[in-house]
């Protein structure tokens, strides 16, 4: 069990109320908005981060890009296998390099549909980078870390730092 002051959580729609019950449970509010872009810092991490935009996901990736730490991570939220059967591939490399480059180095496991929701968790996995996996990956594929910028993204499904004045990023918990 992860003690509650191990646990780091983050939702820019938080209100004031909702942050102050949270941190009366003990939990730790991240004072930022990280726009998804939250370091393990060599700790494994569950991350849960159901209906979070690809963005998130992407700068997740990003901001862990190496064998070490996303080896590390566990991520619940939506599909990648979904992402990529509904994108372009070509949008897909554009716009999300990370998650398109870790398809290969990720196992996911959906999580069952429960009858009477279908249409609210239906997209729910559990997403995790077996090293064995990342290291199959080419050499190539960890080259390249630029910092996404979402220029020519039409719907990037984020709430930006500089969107709000209390700037708030997904639930991560470390163990």
């Amino acid at each position: 069990q992860v003690p509650p002051g191990r646990c780091s959580l983050f939702d820019p729609a938080f209100s004031a109320q909702e942050a102050a019950a949270l941190g009366e449970l003990g939990l730790r509010l991240l004072p930022d908005n990280e726009e998804g872009k939250h370091g393990i810092e060599g700790s494994a991490t569950l991350f849960y981060m159901v209906h979070c935009g690809k963005a998130l996901y992407n700068n997740l990736l990003w901001r862990n890009w190496s064998e070490g730490a996303l080896s590390k991570m566990v991520i619940v939220g939506n599909s990648f296998k979904g992402m990529e059967e509904r994108l372009l591939s070509r949008i897909l490399e554009r716009d999300y390099s990370y998650i398109a480059k870790v398809f290969k180095g990720t196992e996911e496991v959906a999580l069952p549909n429960h009858p009477r929701y279908l249409d609210t968790f239906n997209d729910t996995s559990v997403h995790w980078f077996p090293l064995h996996k990342l290291k199959e990956l080419s050499p190539e594929v960890w080259d390249f870390v630029e910092e996404p910028t979402y220029q020519d993204c039409d719907d990037l499904e984020i709430i930006r730092k500089d969107d709000r004045a209390d700037g708030r990023s997904p639930v991560a918990t470390e163990s």
